[in-house]
């Protein structure tokens, strides 16, 4: 019998990720790019994106945990040196980025490259890349969990100071969106946590579904505002090119900062694994919803740094997280035995 050869289709390699998430964001912006929401559409988007927006961060507060909160203070060094990581040298560099303009970067874009910067660090691939690495796996949850809600404030405050009248305008109007968008719905999500943390617990993968649904809607809403105002015409080739290279530069500084400096300051290996994975790391899912609430039509963008940035560091950490897999540990090292003696 003649065996016909079938030819597979190479997978990817492991250590380079492709998140489908990130092929529905990119669909998502080429639906706007040809379908943009205008007139009553528009309006109707924009509801909804601000409804979306509560019910994120009211399932965020929902499922903070108050007592895994306070037990994490526990590790209050580990943490302050990663709030420190998102909050103080990200910022500052996002800052020095104001040398590429008009060079490298356009000023809006670099308004969304200093947003990035003050964006909280992510969660869940923290924790997966620290748990890859042998790292310490509770200590990036609750750093996770701090950076999160303090962004809930940080990231507002210093969006108000270092951009300024910028970008969509930081007024009292903004602040008012922040706390009845964002901070309410969160509040509001941990008072009512007792009774309904269960049901939410029992149910992740379908709330999964309802976070980055909601997520796509925001994306929708702030493309379509682009694409209807005409500011993609200010994009180039060349100028993403400057963009991609200016953020790798940017997670390249972060990922040596954060791991060096956890060992400066005597941390051991599996706490300096979660920093420097919780502190080089921005939320795409916290920015984004932030984002369209303090840049308005011009969130597309601001939020465009932010999403060519989540990609380049789950690819940059996936690569990382496997080889520090392969450091040996203290009890993987084999004791040498005595020699026994003889008569």
């Amino acid at each position: 019998m003649n065996r016909r050869t079938s030819r597979r289709i190479p997978a990817p390699p492991a250590w380079l990720p492709v998140d489908p998430y990130i092929l529905a964001l990119v669909g998502t912006v080429v639906l706007a790019a040809l379908l943009p929401a205008s007139g009553t559409g528009a309006d109707v988007a924009g509801g909804a994106s601000t409804g979306a927006v509560a019910l994120l961060f009211f399932l965020y507060g929902a499922r903070l945990s108050t007592a895994e909160a306070v037990d994490g203070l526990k590790h209050w060094r580990l943490h302050l040196t990663v709030l420190a990581c998102t909050f103080v040298v990200f910022p500052l560099l996002g800052l020095a980025g104001h040398a590429l303009v008009p060079y490298v970067l356009t000023p809006q874009l670099q308004e969304g490259f200093l947003f990035l910067c003050l964006v909280p660090s992510t969660i869940q691939s923290s924790i997966a890349f620290t748990s890859m690495a042998r790292g310490n796996v509770p200590a990036a949850i609750c750093a996770g969990s701090f950076s999160s809600l303090a962004g809930i404030l940080l990231t507002p405050l210093l969006a108000a100071v270092l951009l300024g009248g910028t970008g969509g305008g930081f007024s009292l109007d903004s602040l008012v969106k922040i706390v009845l968008q964002l901070l309410a719905p969160f509040l509001a999500g941990q008072v009512l946590r007792r009774w309904i943390g269960g049901f939410l617990g029992r149910h992740r993968k379908i709330l999964g579904l309802v976070d980055r649904g909601s997520i796509l809607l925001v994306v929708y809403t702030a493309f379509s505002e682009g694409m209807v105002a005409g500011i993609w015409h200010q994009v180039t080739p060349l100028r993403l090119g400057g963009l991609l290279a200016a953020e790798a530069v940017l997670l390249a500084l972060m990922l040596t900062i954060s791991g060096r400096g956890a060992k400066r300051l005597g941390f051991g290996r599996e706490d300096a694994i979660a920093i420097q994975f919780a502190g080089s790391k921005k939320s795409l899912a916290a920015g984004l919803p932030m984002a369209s609430v303090l840049f308005g039509a011009h969130a597309s963008l601001a939020v465009l740094p932010l999403m060519l940035f989540h990609q380049m560091q789950l690819m940059v950490c996936a690569v990382i997280a496997k080889r520090r897999s392969r450091d040996p540990l203290p009890d993987d090292v084999a004791v040498p035995r005595q020699p026994v003696p003889v008569g």
